[in-house]
């Protein structure tokens, strides 16, 4: 048993499930890209472990890059203002971007990046989440690519966080009752 286990009330998605489902996603891009090179965006830090994974699975030329925002901060409640903390590396224009985020809560941070992309004049601009969480959507946004629906829970594991821990389980769980009970 892991250190950080018994602070989980149960787990979602082993990492088998996880990982299988990677794998689809990446073998889904590929057959939609191929002949392209596109460029995977992964929002730091809650999606860098299923950025790494899913960019292992998908079989074409990629390009990766990355862009980190803050809306959360140490709470369980998002404070729906949106700032970009780390900027992309290099101009997007004219190219096929897939925007990599690990969950879509409200909608609000995922409407916010795919705006500030879309404006950077990409050939093309689709989304892709391991999670939704569609019962705390304010504002709605296409996922091209989901991992999973999941209910109004705060989950941590393979890449989310709570106050900057749990990042390292390999799985999926729900957080035992934690800061103000409200959903991530």
């Amino acid at each position: 048993m892991r250190e950080l286990d018994s602070e989980i009330a149960r787990i979602l998605f082993s990492e088998e499930v996880i990982q299988g489902r990677v794998r689809e996603l990446g073998a889904q891009i590929t057959r939609d890209y191929r002949g392209k090179s596109p460029l995977l965006v992964g929002i730091l830090r809650g999606a860098a472990i299923f950025h790494a994974d899913l960019t292992r699975h998908v079989d074409l030329r990629l390009k990766v890059d990355f862009i980190s925002v803050s809306s959360y901060g140490a709470a369980t409640k998002s404070s729906g203002q949106v700032r970009i903390l780390k900027d992309l590396e290099s101009s997007i224009e004219g190219a096929d971007v897939i925007l990599v985020e690990d969950i879509v809560d409200t909608g609000l941070t995922a409407n916010y990046l795919l705006r500030n992309l879309a404006g950077r004049g990409p050939s093309s601009l689709k989304f892709c989440a391991l999670l939704s969480k569609p019962s705390r959507r304010e504002i709605e946004v296409t996922v091209d690519y989901l991992g999973f629906e999941i209910p109004d829970e705060f989950v941590v594991g393979y890449g989310l966080d709570y106050a900057q821990k749990f990042r390292n389980l390999p799985y999926i769980g729900v957080l035992k009752a934690s800061g103000d009970g409200s959903g991530n």
